[in-house]
């Protein structure tokens, strides 16, 4: 799955840029963070292949390193997916550098692009760019749905952001809550536990409706 929207980091200044890394649940994952932000709050784009990075020229940077599986921005930080050919503790600060190097020597982290047949550019407004293809829960139909995305956003979101990845509500019916995960919990081998342990406990105690929580695999 690839989702986009055209932003453009503000590089006019050339500022340092500081970035720092974090390990997540997943080994296989590891979360770079900026001290500013990288996409507007609530935007979070994951491309899973190099062919899905065209929109990105970040993410064409990043996938120029021969072990880059998979990349996911958000809010102020990059989590990047990695493949067995490499360890963490060998390349994870040259990663760093990387992006450092590539953001304070003015690097563009999106292209233009064409939301709705037409062009936009860092002239344009940007907002309708962004409110058109933001990922974000389905639309909550009924009473008990907007109660089970409350419960997601004040409980289970900074946790699982904090992990370098996110979590999206996509469904409910029969007692059965389906959610999304991306980021570092792409492929994690925890995220399933983690679902049935954490998040699904913490849904059937607070919305008396939900009996059981499942990952829907994009």
């Amino acid at each position: 799955m690839s989702n986009f929207v055209l932003y453009y980091l503000p590089m006019s200044q050339f500022k340092i840029v500081s970035i720092y890394a974090e390990m997540t649940p997943n080994p296989a994952a590891m979360k770079f963070v900026a001290d500013k932000m990288l996409v507007p709050e609530g935007v979070q784009f994951e491309f899973l292949k190099p062919s899905e990075a065209a929109p990105s020229p970040l993410a064409q940077k990043l996938y120029e390193l021969p072990f880059v599986k998979g990349i996911f921005i958000t809010s102020n930080f990059i989590t990047i997916l990695k493949n067995e050919k490499a360890q963490w503790d060998d390349v994870v600060f040259d990663v760093r550098d990387y992006i450092k190097e590539y953001l304070q020597n003015g690097g563009k982290v999106w292209n233009n692009v064409t939301v709705n047949k037409a062009e936009v550019t860092p002239e344009t407004t940007t907002m309708e760019a962004i409110n058109a293809t933001r990922i974000d829960h389905a639309e909550p139909n009924t009473e008990t749905e907007s109660k089970i995305i409350e419960a997601l956003e004040q409980y289970v979101k900074p946790a699982v952001e904090n992990d370098g990845g996110v979590i999206l509500f996509r469904s409910f019916k029969d007692g059965i809550v389906k959610l999304q995960l991306s980021g570092s919990c792409s492929g994690c081998p925890s995220s399933t536990n983690t679902l049935k342990s954490a998040v699904e406990q913490l849904l059937t105690r607070m919305v008396p409706e939900v009996k059981e929580v499942q990952q829907e695999m994009v």
